[in-house]
């Protein structure tokens, strides 16, 4: 059995996922095994991870699963780790890159700390060019719920996780198509401590191709959706279904957590209908307004938020 399974879902990138895999290849740790989960390609990205899977680098650590098209990212790397078998697992999107001691560094992290979850610091390169993150000013490490909130500040490439802590906690939400990283940090985080290593070991790549936080040009609306069925709020028009309804909001929350998710929640409305509102979307401002009216009613006040 290997220590660590890594999961690397792909739907069309055959021109990028032999990169992503070399540099699993190239890693100085080599007790572990590789599963990538091909979500119904169109293009050759399925007979592209079998030939590397052939391949002498792979010394046989490599499969291929091959799934239906579903289109939700979580879905896909929650097959993954149903077939996997290590202690440890670990995402790798297969547009992204590890640097070779990633691995490495991050398990004796994990073993050190006792950590359950931990992430890396990243490198944003857009093309040729990286991307300074000076600006950006979130906590990573320990208690991160709160920053957690605003956006998805784990990348999932980054992560390495206990495999029983993952089932645990019952994995990537599956009928979300955007966002599902944020929905399921949020959950993690609420009740648990994150660990952080304050080191570069992957890198984020974006470029010509296709991705699903830029399909739409509106992810903050599924960042709204991910939280509000956590919260068990039901939106107009909304486009994941609430895992908690009414009073039912997710058990992870403490009293705490469940008011600072409110009140982003109630931020997040706004911001929406406003924009609403500039667009001319009248009627869709005034159904938001009527939401937040709700939060700010009795039920909310209950929880002590302010």
């Amino acid at each position: 059995m290997p220590e660590v399974s890594i999961i690397i879902p792909v739907y069309n990138r055959e021109q990028l996922l032999k990169e992503a895999v070399y540099s699993v290849f190239g890693q100085t740790f080599k007790d572990y095994e590789i599963i990538i989960v091909n979500d119904g390609s169109t293009d050759n990205s399925l007979f592209e991870a079998e030939q590397l899977c052939k391949e002498p680098n792979a010394e046989g650590r490599c499969r291929v699963i091959n799934i239906e098209h579903c289109g939700f990212p979580g879905a896909v790397r929650n097959r993954g780790v149903e077939s996997s078998s290590g202690e440890f697992i670990a995402f790798l999107d297969s547009d992204d890159l590890w640097l070779p001691s990633k691995i490495e560094q991050q398990l004796e992290y994990m073993k050190t700390s006792k950590a359950l979850i931990s992430h890396t610091r990243e490198i944003w390169q857009r093309g040729d060019r990286i991307i300074s993150q000076k600006k950006q000013r979130h906590e990573r490490a320990g208690d991160i719920f709160k920053d957690a909130l605003g956006k998805c500040i784990i990348g999932p490439s980054t992560v390495m996780i206990d495999r029983e802590f993952y089932i645990k906690t019952g994995g990537f939400h599956e009928k979300i198509e955007i966002a599902e990283d944020y929905e399921y940090w949020l959950r993690i985080t609420a009740s648990n401590r994150i660990g952080y290593l304050d080191i570069p070991l992957t890198t984020k790549r974006a470029g010509g191709w296709p991705q699903l936080s830029e399909k739409y040009g509106k992810i903050e609306w599924f960042r709204l959706n991910a939280l509000s069925a956590l919260l068990g709020v039901e939106l107009p028009m909304m486009t994941v279904a609430p895992l908690y309804m009414g009073n039912y909001k997710w058990p992870g929350f403490d009293d705490q957590h469940f008011s600072l998710a409110m009140d982003e929640l109630l931020f997040k409305c706004n911001v929406w209908a406003d924009g609403c509102r500039k667009r001319g979307k009248n009627y869709e401002a005034d159904e938001f307004s009527g939401i937040i009216s709700s939060i700010q009613g009795d039920n909310y006040n209950e929880t002590g938020a302010t």
